[in-house]
């Protein structure tokens, strides 16, 4: 059914960005309404990619760590506590020539969109790209991860494998180095394609070695890693890698296709916002978290730019006088 009410504000996404700035803007009371994605998706699940960690340690005010879908379930506790409305589904389509922006749920050939808002706080979040392999979804967080930050304290003294050869996979390799007895990077090719900086740091460290031409073809154990098949792409040669820890670093995606030629884009997809802001170019349209942060893409400063997103959003509305 067609809502024509006009919105003070709506949020789409529910990660710690999204539901960080439902927080600020409900105890601001402005009755946001966040547009959490439905839970059978990969790219807009309800919780965002806290739902696929399990012990979240480095969150502050848990000195025991969390479980990443136990924190979320806080937050949303939090949101919902101060009057934030939920809606479990997804976005289909967006009209940002606005204000008021539109909003569709469902079909997104509809004639009328499903909302309209005067402010929109865009909180999609991203996705690490994965291998496509069949034992990925049981086994992340389980041995597999896609966050060396997040997970490295738990790999202490273990033998752990990187898969890929940009910027990203070294300084995932080195950063390892810090817990790990040893780091063997897998990549497919005979040469990488970081910067000679970052190859030469990666180089020059004794607990880093390289298994070139190669690529992950299975992934073993059942409730955690216990090791990986690895295939030669040169001479198809398989062998077996006893790893008890693999982080995939082959790159994220931002969630922004919704927003294409409405929001300015980086060349990696991530939106762009202005400078010390969350804002974007289209007036009462704001941004945080993953979908807009291409460097530190942390839970701790995802909420962080939340709540400035909401900050943001509060003082425009109150200036162009729809607060």
């Amino acid at each position: 059914m067609t809502n024509r009410q006009i919105r003070t504000i709506i949020i789409i996404g529910s990660g710690p960005a999204g539901l960080t700035a439902a927080i600020y803007s409900a105890r601001a009371n402005l009755a946001p309404l966040v547009i959490e994605g439905e839970p059978s998706s990969t790219s807009d699940q309800p919780g965002g990619q806290l739902m696929l960690t399990t012990d979240v340690e480095n969150y502050p005010g848990f000195p025991e760590g969390v479980m990443g879908p136990e924190l979320m379930a806080k937050f949303r506790e939090q949101a919902q506590r101060f009057g934030a409305e939920m809606v479990t589904d997804r976005v289909t389509r967006v009209d940002l020539s606005g204000p008021p922006h539109g909003i569709w749920v469902g079909d997104p050939d509809a004639p009328e969109p499903t909302y309209r808002a005067w402010a929109i706080i865009v909180s999609t979040g991203a996705q690490s790209l994965m291998l496509g392999l069949e034992a990925e979804e049981r086994l992340i967080g389980h041995g597999l991860s896609t966050c060396a930050t997040c997970d490295g304290f738990f790999f202490r003294d273990q033998h752990i494998a990187v898969v890929g050869g940009g910027d990203s996979a070294m300084e995932e390799a080195i950063f390892l180095t810090r817990f790990a007895s040893k780091v063997t990077v897998i990549h497919r090719r005979d040469e990488l394609r970081a910067s000679k900086i970052m190859q030469d740091r990666a180089f020059a460290n004794e607990r880093i070695e390289f298994l070139w031409n190669s690529a992950v073809t299975a992934l073993c154990g059942e409730e955690k890693l216990t090791g990986a098949e690895v295939q030669n792409t040169v001479t198809g040669k398989s062998a077996s890698l006893d790893v008890t820890g693999l982080f995939i670093a082959i790159g994220h995606r931002p969630n922004t296709d919704l927003f294409k030629g409405q929001l300015k884009r980086k060349k990696n997809g991530y939106l762009i916002t202005d400078p010390d802001s969350s804002g974007t170019e289209v007036e009462g349209v704001f941004a945080c978290g993953d979908v807009q942060d291409d460097f530190y893409r942390q839970a701790v400063t995802a909420a962080g730019s939340g709540c400035m997103a909401a900050i943001d959003a509060e003082r425009w509305l109150e200036s162009a006088g729809h607060s």
